[in-house]
């Protein structure tokens, strides 16, 4: 058992001296509480000799003291004990859910985000109860034992004998039972986790499924697979309540035996009245903690097997982390932890080639500089791999060592935290959380000033429809961004890039959604922003591009062409062809 707890051991160390106050605390209540049935045998052996008020009141007051004891120290117990594992609960939260940030965007494309929330509460709590009320009772009752016996034994060793000579077929039964339930209650738990990403992807995916009018469809595969964790669930509860009933047949069995055996004894004149009442009331609360161990296998076995699921999460190393030793720390006079490298923004990919884990080459030898304050468009048909050469600036991806530089250092070389501060990143999928819009674009500048705010929104050309809402910027975008359509999603995620004032902004098809008097007014807001810093842009519009510094063509992750919008033209090549392309859809837009 201690076996499965290991990988709570730094959190058990971190509480021990909580955890061993409330050790102290069950001692204390205890062996208060072991000493009521020898007060009441006493008490009734001596009101048969001795009836008066004044032995009544003595007695009473001595139970009336025992009851006000047991009762602080049962106080001091369970705030103590279920008090360090709320907190262990609380440091396991915010641990897995910092470890949960550090992963790589790969990490959530192989884990559904139902299972990682299924394991972040619900094994939580299976863990906490675990660590809180499990391990209460178990002390409880272990110490009550240890601490009654000997009294028992005293009172009369045979009834002791007699008494006990069932409690071996309990053990048996809750290792028994105990294996079961585990076993049981991962399979629970591991449907619980299918039900919670079915449920997830169907409220993300609420629009899609209206559109395609599969709600019937939806609830009955949502209720297939309910159906099958209320039938799993069923099978626990049958075991459990065959535990229980059991536990407290041999419990009966031992009462039994107990009331015949010290029947005797006391007819046998072996024992007391007094004495014999004490041991039954001994028996009586040895039930209580007896039958709980029933429900204490239950939560060990639901804790150990959640202690498991939790552990493969904070296990989970991330692909993505900072790779420099403390020597080059040093060489480099970097401060860990700073918020910021003194970077000027020149790019190099250097014989660039790149696949995906288990997958074909994406991108084939690539070379490309971009000057630092220069600009890069990327254009080229879908798939391939414009996206992924601009995730390799920011390590979202990485690239085999030394293929992608930064200033003349490899990517790698560069701290997270500090790279990706220097660079603001518009990505291929917006994504809006569900707050204010104010928030959203002061998303990685939490302290920018409302002017700040409304500067960018201005650059990106949709503060003059944020201000057209009821609530202007305090206005709640809802979950994904649904209130906001695709356009104003993409300017807003543009403002988010430009309020960080960053060395290298990427733009990756972020004007895929606007139209074509839009953009040019967003990107003729830009120009300013763009002066002075790299700028690297995907786009599928030649009007985008046109203007950038350098224009490369990808064609199959290879640079087919490179160079300026003119030079590009003379060439004839597979630009010229996206250029007549897309100016004929133009006059026949206009001519229609």
């Amino acid at each position: 058992m201690f076996e499965k707890l290991r990988p709570l051991t730094p959190y058990l160390r971190r509480y021990w001296k909580s955890l061993a106050w409330g050790g102290v605390a069950v001692v204390l209540y205890n062996i208060i509480k072991v000493l009521l049935p020898a007060v009441i045998g006493h008490a009734i052996d001596d009101m048969q000799h001795h009836l008066t008020q004044t032995i009544v009141l003595h007695h009473a007051l001595r139970l009336l003291l025992i009851a006000a004891l047991s009762a602080v120290f049962l106080y001091i117990t369970r705030q103590v004990i279920i008090g360090a594992s709320r907190e262990i609960e609380f440091d396991l939260r915010n641990d897995l859910f910092a470890n949960l940030e550090r992963q790589a965007p790969v990490f959530y494309h192989t884990h559904r985000t139902g299972d990682i929330m299924a394991r972040t509460t619900n094994d939580l709590s299976a863990v906490r109860q675990l660590l809180g009320p499990a391990i209460m009772y178990s002390a409880n009752t272990i110490v009550f034992m240890a601490a009654a016996l000997p009294f028992m034994y005293r009172i009369s060793p045979k009834l002791t004998f007699f008494a006990f000579v069932p409690m071996p077929a309990a053990s048996v039964l809750v290792q028994y039972f105990g294996n079961r339930i585990h076993r049981r209650f991962e399979r629970i738990q591991a449907m619980y986790s299918d039900i919670s990403a079915k449920a997830q992807e169907n409220f993300s995916g609420a629009r899609l499924i209206r559109a395609f009018a599969q709600e019937d469809a939806e609830i009955a595969s949502f209720e297939t697979a309910n159906q099958e964790y209320i039938r799993r669930s069923l099978h626990l509860v049958r075991l459990m309540a065959m535990l229980w009933p059991t536990l407290e047949f041999v419990l009966g069995l031992s009462l039994m035996i107990t009331l015949l055996v010290g029947g005797h004894e006391v007819v046998s004149h072996r024992i007391s009245v007094g004495q014999f009442t004490a041991f039954n009331v001994y028996m009586v609360q040895l039930t209580w903690p007896l039958i709980a161990v029933g429900w204490v296998v239950n939560l060990f076995q639901r804790g150990t097997a959640s202690i498991v699921r939790i552990d493969e999460l904070l296990k989970e190393q991330p692909t993505i982390a900072d790779e420099l030793t403390d020597q080059e720390l040093q060489d480099r006079n970097i401060r860990v932890g700073a918020n910021y490298f003194d970077m000027k923004g020149d790019i190099e990919f250097r014989n660039l080639s790149f696949s995906y884990e288990g997958g074909s080459e994406v991108l084939h030898n690539i070379s490309l500089k971009i000057p630092a304050g220069s600009s890069l468009a990327i254009v080229g048909p879908t798939g391939s791999g414009k996206s992924t050469l601009v995730s390799l600036i920011p390590r979202l991806i990485d690239a085999a060592p030394g293929m992608v530089l930064i200033d003349d250092v490899p990517v790698r070389k560069w701290l997270l935290d500090p790279l990706r501060q220097n660079i603001g990143f518009v990505p291929q999928e917006t994504f809006l959380f569900s707050e204010t819009i104010r928030q959203n674009i002061a998303f990685g500048v939490p302290k920018a000033t409302a002017d700040q705010v409304e500067e960018a929104a201005t650059i990106a050309h949709i503060a003059t429809e944020i201000l057209e809402f009821p609530k202007g910027f305090d206005t709640m975008v809802g979950e994904r961004g649904v209130t906001l359509s695709g356009g104003q999603k993409q300017r807003t995620s543009i403002a988010r890039a430009i309020i960080r004032n960053p060395r290298i902004l990427i733009l990756d098809d972020a004007l895929a959604s606007v139209d074509t008097y839009t953009e040019e007014r967003i990107l003729h807001g830009l120009r300013n922003v763009m002066e002075g810093r790299t700028t690297v842009f995907i786009s599928h519009r030649i009007s985008t591009a046109r203007n950038a510094d350098q224009i490369a063509v990808l064609v199959a992750g290879r640079i087919a062409e490179l160079g300026t919008h003119d030079e590009l033209l003379a060439r004839n090549g597979y630009y010229t062809s996206l250029f007549e392309k897309q100016r004929l859809e133009e006059e026949l837009a206009v001519a229609t």
